[in-house]
């Protein structure tokens, strides 16, 4: 079994990074953003999209790419190499960070269950894609 390979890790993440970016600000952009702007104004708290909340936005996308690459290289040499495994890693992220956390703003019933579906689920093809694309460039060390 070879060690991670890091520089790997940060290329792919990279890679997966700007697949995150792009797919998600193009369904921001598409639907996501009308719709939750429209739930937060229901609420009084209109979204402020400044230029610090989409630098954070690009930032955490690519953070995120890279711990999808990461957590495929990790469970890699139990579940073998390819897309199987890419799957199975971004569905796992998924789940940390888009499953639980929608679930527990659902549980507050301030935002409607077609809302929180559809971005969740939109959010789950998107960090596939991107986990598939990103594993694709990942290739372990030698021992």
């Amino acid at each position: 079994m070879g060690k991670i390979n890091w520089t790997r890790v940060l290329v792919g993440g990279l890679l997966a990074g700007l697949i995150l970016n792009v797919l998600g600000f193009a369904a921001w952009a598409a639907f996501l953003g009308r719709a939750w702007r429209a739930a937060l104004e229901t609420l009084g708290h209109p979204i402020h999209e400044s230029a610090g909340f989409i630098v954070l936005s690009i930032v955490l996308y690519f953070v995120l790419g890279i711990l999808a690459v990461w957590l495929y290289a990790a469970i890699r040499p139990r579940y073998g190499s390819g897309p199987k495994t890419a799957v199975l890693a971004g569905f796992g992220l998924w789940l940390l960070s888009g499953l639980l956390p929608t679930i527990s703003w659902g549980s507050l019933r301030l935002f409607s269950a077609r809302l929180l579906t559809i971005d969740v689920l939109t959010y789950l093809v998107i960090l596939i894609v991107a986990t598939l694309l990103g594993a694709w460039l990942y290739k372990e060390q030698a021992s």
